[in-house]
């Protein structure tokens, strides 16, 4: 199995680094820290290196200043769960999941796991399968279904739900096999543009423009990402679209927030003024969510030429899944997580990995993505588009190898998280959580705007 420096090694020449910066970079700590026949630990380390990485890189471009990056297992593990860890005036999270959502039995003895955490998707579920939105009310309908008969139709009709595979039942299905031949995540370019200089700052991305369209964790952890080496990131929502508050408090440190509808005209005109104020547009809607409006990459780079266009989806941008919704708990249960840790675990059905560490990790590299195409653009110009997605972040994680007895590790305790946890004011309360594990010498990771409710902000960007 490689070392978690040799992993960095590989993403940093993915992703275009010179081979001679990977010197400045020192990983701490041995796996295994939390418990799981994978290597999670080694996955939230590497990811986190390189995304701290580029960041450095960015900094030696706009100041010829080199610097060290120190990444912790421990803590970088931790950060892989901020969400648990967080803290609100003292108060831990509400319960995570609807009663309605979790493991459920089909008629020909399969697992199905339902995500009705937002009222629409659950509506959705208890429509195709003709009951009320009660657990028990839809086990009984779900003993009239097969497992994969129910996926099928519960997408068509609205829903987000996975059938339970094994490793090579999922590697069997068209959409694993679209994904094979691509690498975990492209940097691709897609226009011609001048190469843009750097803005004045003392951080590595001090004035650069970060439009983040996300929700929930995965490409929200990229916009805090951003934001914690100095990014002025605005996070935009729809005012009607549902929203984990939790969620929106861990991962909006450092970041404004305003509200745009797309769905109206006027929206769009107001999206496109920002789009040309930008440097970088993260978003994780399906593929063709954004295009529809207007907003495709191909669409942001003739609005902007120079822009670095960021994408996150489900199970990858090809293949016929390409479509579907999907969430970290869903795309484990469908790629073969939940049924190898239940079988490490000695267990008759799914065991969820120690931490959504599908989000978190294609979090850091879509952090570590929009950097280095950023990088790049200052270099030599041009408009870029960075695709990830959970199911290629799941399929390198399963690159990885696996950890022998790693389910027999005790997890994490308070006090092991503690040195990692700081205080910061918020427009919820005061917060107690865990600090950007990506330790840069000279400009140390943080956060200069607390966390704020959504649509605190005008979608206007703020004066130079």
């Amino acid at each position: 199995m490689h070392t978690p420096s040799q992993i960095l090694a590989d993403l940093w020449a993915l992703a275009g680094g010179a081979p001679s910066e990977l010197n400045s970079v020192k990983l701490t700590g041995t796996e295994p820290v939390l418990p799981s026949s994978f290597r999670v630990d080694a996955a939230a380390q590497a990811s986190i290196a390189a995304s701290g990485l580029a960041a450095a890189e960015i900094w030696k471009q706009r100041s010829g200043q080199s610097q060290n990056v120190t990444v912790d297992m421990t803590h970088a593990s931790a950060e892989c769960r901020s969400e648990r860890y967080l803290r609100v005036d003292g108060k831990p999270p509400p319960p995570t999941w609807d009663p309605t959502a979790g493991i459920y039995t089909t008629r020909d003895k399969r697992f199905v796991r339902l995500h009705t955490n937002f009222k629409h998707h659950r509506a959705a579920v208890c429509n195709v399968l003709g009951c009320e939105q009660e657990r028990e009310k839809i086990q009984a309908a779900l003993n009239q279904w097969d497992g994969e008969a129910f996926e099928t139709a519960a997408y068509a009709g609205g829903a987000v739900v996975s059938l339970m595979r094994s490793h090579d039942e999922w590697s069997a299905t068209p959409q694993a096999k679209a994904l094979a031949t691509l690498p975990v995540l492209t940097i691709e370019k897609i226009g011609e543009a001048a190469p843009k200089p750097w803005p004045k700052g003392d951080r590595p991305l001090s004035g650069v423009r970060v439009l983040d369209l996300s929700r929930v964790i995965a490409a929200p952890v990229a916009g805090r990402t951003l934001a914690a080496h100095g990014a002025e990131v605005m996070l935009i929502a729809g005012p009607d679209l549902p929203a984990f508050q939790w969620l929106t408090i861990d991962t909006g440190r450092g970041k404004l927030s305003a509200f745009v509808e797309l769905k109206s005209e006027e929206g769009r005109v107001k999206m496109r003024e920002l789009l040309r104020g930008a440097d970088i547009f993260s978003q994780g809607y399906r593929p063709s969510a954004l295009a529809s409006l207007g907003f495709s990459p191909e669409d942001a780079a003739k609005i902007n030429p120079g822009i670095v266009y960021v994408s996150l989806c489900a199970y990858g941008h090809a293949g016929p899944w390409a479509e579907r919704r999907g969430f970290d708990s869903l795309v484990q249960t469908s790629t073969g997580f939940n049924h190898a840790e239940g079988q490490a675990a000695g267990i008759d059905g799914p065991k969820e990995l120690p931490a959504q560490m599908l989000d978190h990790a294609t979090g850091y590299l879509m952090a570590f993505g929009a950097m280095m195409a950023k990088a790049r653009q200052a270099r030599e110009g041009g408009s870029w588009h960075v695709r990830v997605s959970l199911a290629q972040t799941g399929r390198w994680l399963w690159t990885l190898g696996r950890v022998p007895d790693g389910l027999k590790t005790p997890d994490l305790k308070s006090e092991a998280v503690a040195p990692f946890m700081e205080d910061l004011p918020s427009a919820f309360g005061p917060l107690h959580s865990v600090k950007h594990s990506a330790v840069l010498s000279k400009t140390p990771a943080h956060w200069d705007r607390p966390a704020v409710r959504l649509g605190t902000h005008p979608p206007e960007w703020p004066t130079r």
